[in-house]
């Protein structure tokens, strides 16, 4: 069972999409490297917007995961952390009612456009990895 290919589904928020699209693109490639299909990529406005996202994906019988990507930066309010703390929270609640891994690939809150800029592949291969991992390890 262990050759079974993991399919995947990817959330990936559009704010901040200069940094977003390129941690979507390491995500692609890191998928295909541990040898696991990307079965849809939905795009959202915002890691706020996350949830019924993943929700839709995680409905899908042909995706066993969802990775997310996003990077919340630090604006001049507690906004980041608003949205980081209920988006993460969420994400978890959807994994535990489906039964189906959600992976947190979003970086933040607190960040700058700098910090977030240097964890793009970190989050982005990290994010995929748990997802496949946890996949192959729940069967």
């Amino acid at each position: 069972m262990m050759d079974e290919k993991v399919r995947l589904g990817i959330v990936v928020g559009e704010f901040n999409y200069d940094i977003t699209y390129l941690m979507l693109q390491r995500a692609l490639d890191h998928a295909e490297f541990l040898g696991a299909t990307v079965e849809k990529v939905m795009k959202v406005p915002g890691s706020f917007d996350m949830p019924l996202a993943i929700k839709k994906l995680l409905e899908m019988e042909n995706v066993d995961a969802v990775v997310t990507i996003g990077a919340i930066l630090k604006g001049d309010t507690d906004h980041d952390q608003v949205v980081a703390q209920h988006a993460a929270r969420k994400m978890m609640d959807l994994a535990l009612e489906y039964s189906k891994p959600v992976a947190l690939g979003v970086s933040g809150p607190g960040m700058t456009r700098g910090e977030a800029t240097e964890r793009i592949e970190e989050y982005a291969k990290r994010s995929v990895e748990a997802a496949v991992k946890m996949v192959r390890r729940l069967k």
